[in-house]
């Protein structure tokens, strides 16, 4: 019956009664969201006379055998050329991914699709599949993001240098070029990284800078310090520091002048720029000049 409906709607041929039982279907949504989509592909363009007049030449040329196709016939090609569109939107709808991305110097909140949280810090981006959600909670990572997630199926964080597994926690993952770290706040998540895997349970955290691993502890409960504006780090080369600051405040840095391989340890505000200048600086004993949306670093007994 369904069959005969669709056929029938598809040529805008249904009584008024027909189409009332065939909206209350519960194929109805697909079929009409589908045909929302295929009418939105557009054709190639085609030249009928000139087609028309190649055919002509070739049936006097070769007096190829005219077959004349029964009504029922031609419509078992349309039929299949609607099957062919139809199958392809469904496909197309189904494979679109939700991204959310983030700028220099801005935090997003995110809901998914599970009730599941997450906070995209600064120059970051999530992607995921909207319609297989609820088979499959598979999240892309490029950059920070810090995730809530609710109890159900296994939940995975990839990104191009490791993933992250849960089946319902909350815990950090920053994946920055060569730094990729997890931290683990409640819960239990699993890591792979370099085709091994590491379970850590809250408080406990995984670093690899370069592709050298180290544990790291955190806060039992607790959150990353950037979701209260402030950016910490525990003996952590300086470039990456910068890298951050830059990203934070939206201020080009110059660090030609120093050794962005030493190491620190320490905090930095993510709204107040001269006070975070002088975080990063007077600890590694280092100057900078800031001039407009510029900051140059050098050595303290370097002329500026």
């Amino acid at each position: 019956m369904q069959e005969d409906y669709l056929a029938k709607w598809l040529n805008n041929e249904l009584s008024d009664a027909e189409l009332l039982e065939f909206k209350k279907s519960d194929a109805y949504a697909t079929y009409k969201k589908i045909r929302n989509t295929s009418a939105r592909l557009k054709t190639p363009d085609f030249d009928t006379e000139t087609a028309w007049e190649e055919l002509n030449n070739k049936r006097e040329e070769k007096h190829t055998k005219v077959i004349t196709l029964s009504p029922f016939k031609g419509f078992l090609k349309v039929a299949a050329v609607v099957a062919v569109v139809f199958t392809g939107a469904y496909f197309y709808l189904n494979s679109q991914n939700e991204t959310f991305t983030t700028q220099f110097a801005e935090h997003t909140d995110i809901v998914l699709p599970d009730s599941s949280e997450v906070t995209l810090n600064a120059e970051s981006k999530i992607s995921y599949n909207d319609k297989n959600w609820d088979n499959q909670r598979n999240i892309s990572l490029n950059g920070e993001a810090y995730f809530k997630v609710e109890k159900g199926n296994t939940f995975t964080v990839n990104t191009n240098q490791g993933s992250v597994t849960v089946l319902g926690t909350e815990f950090n993952v920053v994946h920055r070029g060569d730094f990729f770290e997890v931290t683990c706040y409640e819960g239990l998540v699993s890591v792979i990284y370099d085709e091994k895997e590491y379970k850590l349970p809250a408080g406990n955290g995984l670093l690899a800078v370069k592709g050298k691993i180290s544990k790291t502890k955190a806060t039992l409960n607790g959150t990353p310090s950037w979701l209260q504006n402030e950016s910490s780090f525990n003996s952590i080369p300086l470039k990456y520091v910068l890298a951050e600051f830059q990203r934070q405040h939206n201020i080009e840095v110059d660090s030609k002048g120093v050794n962005t391989d030493i190491l620190f340890t320490g905090s930095f505000s993510n709204t107040d720029t001269n006070l975070a200048l002088k975080s990063i600086s007077i600890p590694l004993q280092i100057k900078f000049t800031l001039k407009g949306n510029n900051v140059q670093f050098y050595e303290e007994n370097t002329a500026k």
